[in-house]
Order: C-alpha cells, then structure tokens, then sequence
C-alpha cells in the first residue's frame, strides 16, 4: 500500500522546503533581473488622478515593487498598505533606508510616505492597484505563461500537483507550481507563506518564471486572495472550481459570501474558461451565474457533464476509470492518491488541461506518474506492521472522505489524531470531533496550531461534539492537549493491519502556541514515536 513516495526516492517531487529556507518576502528570493526600468511618471499614469508627489523632472527608475518594507530592494517602489494593528507608511522611513525609490499609499499614509523625501503615488485603495503596477513593473509577466487557477474548498493542493504532473507530460516547456506546500520554478522549491502570495510577490514569481524558461504555471487560488486583490493582474486560461463546504467562516460573513468570493475566479476579469465540478451543488450553481465559458466534469459519471468517469476501479494505492470526453474521447487513468475524491481530483485535473488543449491521454498518463502530494494521506514508514499516513484534513467533509476511504483499504482498526485550529471558524469543531468518534475507532483529540487560544477550550467543543455521537456508534475516544502524546497513544494501539492516522497538518512543519511557532512536523513525530514503540516491544 502506497500513499506517498517514499524519501529519496528518484523523481520524489514530494519533498517539502525546510523551514529555515527563504520565503518569497525575504532577502535571497527570487526576484526578476531582466525587465524594463519603468519611470514613475509612467506607473502616475496608471494609478488615477487622486494625487501624486511625483517631481516633473527624471526620477530614480522603478526596477520591482514589494508591500513589504523588510524585502524592499534598491529601485522597488514600496507599497504602504493600512493594516489592522498599523499602517505601512509607518515602515516608509525603512522602506528608504533599504533603497525604495518611491512609495505607494493612501491618504492616510501621505504625510508618512512624503517625510521621507521619496515621491508618493496616493491612491484610495493601494491594495487594490498593487496587482496592476505590479504587472506594469515586471512587463506583464504572466502573458507569455499557460496559467491555470485552481480554487474550491477542498482538493486544491492535491489538483494543482496532479495538474502539474500532466503539464510536465504534455508540454516540452518548464512548469510552475503556486500553492499552499510550495512554490516551485522548475525545479526550484520555495516555502509558502500562505495559499497565494501577495499580489506584488506573485507578478514577480511569474517573471520569475518566464526568465528561466517556465512555460506553464498552475496554483491555488483562495477565496481570500480574491477577496484581498491577491491575483489582481493575473488573468487565467483556466480556472478550476472543486467544491465548496463550510471554511474560513472567521474571514466569510457565511456561506452565500463565500461562494460569492469564489465565483469571482469565474469573470472575464479574472479567467479565460472555467472547468466545474457537476458533482458539488454549488458548482452546479456556478454553471449558472458565471460569466466566463464553461467546461463541465463528472467523477459520478453525471450524463450532462462534459467530461465523466466511469468504470471506476478502487484500490489500496488509488482508483483506475476511464474518462469520457465530449467528443467521444476515451482516456485511460489513475487516480495516484486513494479515495473517491481523488478521482475527482483527478479528473478535474485532466479535464483542465484538456480545456487548455492539451492532449488528454498524455496529461493522464503524467498525473498517474504523480508520486505523492506533501501532508496528503501521506505514508509514514518505519518498519510497523501496520498503515501510517499523515493527511491535512482539517474541515468536517475533510475528515468524513479521509476516514471513509481509509475505512475502504483495511480490515482492522483506525486510530484518528485531530485537533482544531485556534482562532479560527469556531463552528467545525464539535462536528470534527464528532465525525472522528463516528468514523475512527479510537478519536485522539488534540491540539492543532491553538493560536492564541486555550487549547482546553478548544477539545471542549470537540469533545462536546464527539459525546452528541451515540455510544454505540462512537470509538473509543482520548484526549490528550499535548499533540506528540497525542501521535503516541494512537500508536500505542496500533496492532498488524491495522491504520494510524495524524490529521489536520499534513506538510507543515511548526506548531503556533500563544504566539510562538514552534517547531513540529507530524511526519517527523509519528515516525518517532512508531520507532520508539518498537524499541519497546
């Protein structure tokens, strides 16, 4: 049974940036070195008539762009955006020290920005004309690129690798990856800050790119990047809707705002086509509302579906079916990953990239050479008798499609690790702790990333939620706050067939308590304490 490739592995594109390495707001990340010089009064031109402080004469030309006064580089113009707690013109002064040539802001920081002696480009909204300038700055780099946008709430990181994995098969040109795990130019891995970067740091990724002969670029788009003006200046060929399931209802004032977030990926302002998922019934609802032409998949094999699956064969390491295109097209496939839902993946992935003009057996065949997805159902291998997998499932469906498609691959037991993350949607947790006493047959409950939470209230509300389940429909519930004890007591009940399975981090490498990130990779911890374990046998 296969869930992942193992380390070192030839070809492993599983790998995952460390942590100490640079992100794309700090020094040493790759910025563009062969664009055209751009001189204020043409990026004047660009920003509208509220006010500028540009001298007529020559100015110092603008050679990138950064909202953020610590990756500030000599010739950038500097982006002093209003935050919650403080403004950017506050950092204007650092800003300079650094070799800014010019600063963008708002009314509110003009006065801040000007006392620098730089020239101002005021502007109500800098955050919305960051994606424009940004794109002005870096000579539109994204033109020349296949660019394809994927978003939903579950199964983004998932189908922008197995979309990457067609596009390395199908196209003789360098491929890019955006996303929550990584970023990677070619070969080349970057650590993620979030799901999509800033708008300023993705135009220059998308330089970047082009420089080093990158020809496709696929990644996630999240529904606050679209709300925050993130892909602002990037407008997709392809842009993939998965599904949609309650999340970020701290950021979203409900479900209706958050569809409508999404959908904003669907307009001719932000994509060229759009491939959904008949299978959710809020992409049926985007079949209507959405201004963009559309492509239509099917995992359920849905007769009205412009692409569907069918014959679908589940196994231990994945599912094999076969597509079905609208012109009568046959395509072999296999899901690299298990489960139902990565046939969805799948096919969403192979549906994209047959929308893009690909050829639709050659992109299949690459995704099934996929050898894994970081934090992705994800095996952990120490020589145990039994199935370890770190997976990222961290939403209520999340949990229920994980667990049910473990349930599928063994006769034994499960023993579940979940714990919810603190100052965030409150609402899931009592249903994610009941979905794990239901559906696992032992329910650790943890600590996730508590934030600035008590972690004691937070296993409270799943614990609450797992006690509604009813006791001859629930496992065998433990809680336990501290998360390595957590991994521990599963593996302390693991026997020979049976599967341990640590949820809700998957690749990521630190946990945040009380304002400090520590340093925790669940893969790194399960697989110690599976050793420690057998020492003790």
């Amino acid at each position: 049974m296969n869930f992942g490739s193992h380390p070192g592995q030839p070809g492993n594109l599983t790998a995952v940036p460390k942590a100490d390495q640079p992100t794309l707001t700090q020094p040493g990340a790759p910025r563009p070195t062969r664009i055209r010089p751009k001189t204020l009064h043409e990026l004047a031109e660009l920003t509208g008539p509220l006010g500028t402080r540009v001298p007529d004469g020559p100015t110092a030309p603008v050679t990138g762009i950064t909202h953020d006064s610590r990756a500030v580089r000599p010739g950038d113009l500097y982006a002093a955006l209003p935050g919650a707690r403080f403004h950017g013109a506050d950092f204007a002064a650092q800003a300079a020290a650094a070799g800014a040539v010019a600063v963008l802001t708002d009314p509110a920081g003009t006065e801040r920005a000007a006392a620098t002696g730089l020239p101002v480009l005021t502007v109500d909204d800098p955050r919305a004309r960051m994606g424009e300038l940004a794109a002005a700055v870096y000579d539109q780099p994204g033109d020349g690129l296949l660019r394809v946008g994927i978003t939903g709430t579950s199964g983004k990181t998932t189908t922008a690798y197995l979309v990457e994995g067609g596009l390395r098969a199908a196209r003789d040109g360098g491929t890019g990856l955006i996303g929550t795990v990584e970023t990677r130019i070619g070969d080349e891995r970057i650590k993620s800050e979030r799901t999509t970067p800033e708008a300023t740091d993705l135009q220059a990724l998308f330089a970047v790119m082009r420089e080093r002969g990158v020809e496709s670029v696929v990644m996630e788009v999240s529904s606050h990047a679209l709300v925050l003006g993130r892909v602002d200046g990037a407008v997709f060929d392809v842009a993939v809707f998965n599904n949609l399931s309650p999340e970020h209802m701290e950021f979203h004032a409900g479900m209706e705002d958050y569809f409508q977030a999404k959908a904003q990926l669907f307009t001719p302002r932000r994509s060229r086509l759009g491939v959904v998922n008949l299978d959710d019934a809020y992409g049926r609802r985007l079949v209507g509302e959405a201004t963009v032409p559309l492509v239509t998949f099917s995992a359920e094999g849905r007769l009205d579906a412009d692409w569907r699956a069918e014959d679908v064969e589940a196994g231990p390491h994945g599912s094999t079916f076969t597509v079905l295109g609208p012109k009568g097209e046959r395509v072999d496939a296999t899901a690299p990953l298990p489960g139902p839902f990565n046939v969805a993946n799948t096919l969403a992935a192979i549906t994209a990239l047959a929308a893009a003009g690909l050829d639709p057996q050659t992109a299949a065949d690459g995704i099934a050479a996929v050898p894994g997805v970081p934090g992705r159902l994800e095996r952990v291998d120490a020589g145990q008798p039994y199935l370890a997998v770190v997976d990222y499932a961290h939403k209520t469906d999340a949990v229920e499609l994980m667990l049910r498609a473990l349930r599928k691959t063994t006769r034994g037991r499960i023993h579940a690790v979940l714990g919810c993350g603190g100052d965030r949607d409150t609402t899931k947790r009592g249903p994610m702790g009941a979905a794990v006493a239901r559906l696992a047959d032992t329910a650790v409950l943890t600590s996730d990333n508590p934030r600035s939470e008590d972690p004691l209230a937070i296993l409270a509300a799943m614990l609450n939620g797992a006690c509604e389940v009813p006791e001859r429909q629930r496992g065998h519930v433990i809680v336990e706050p501290d998360r390595a004890a957590a991994v521990a007591a599963a593996v302390a009940r693991a026997e020979p067939g049976d599967i341990v399975v640590v949820a809700g981090k998957g690749h990521e490498q630190g946990q945040d308590i009380a304002g400090e990130v520590r340093p925790f990779d669940d893969r790194e911890v399960l697989r110690a304490a599976i050793e420690k374990d057998r020492q003790a046998l």
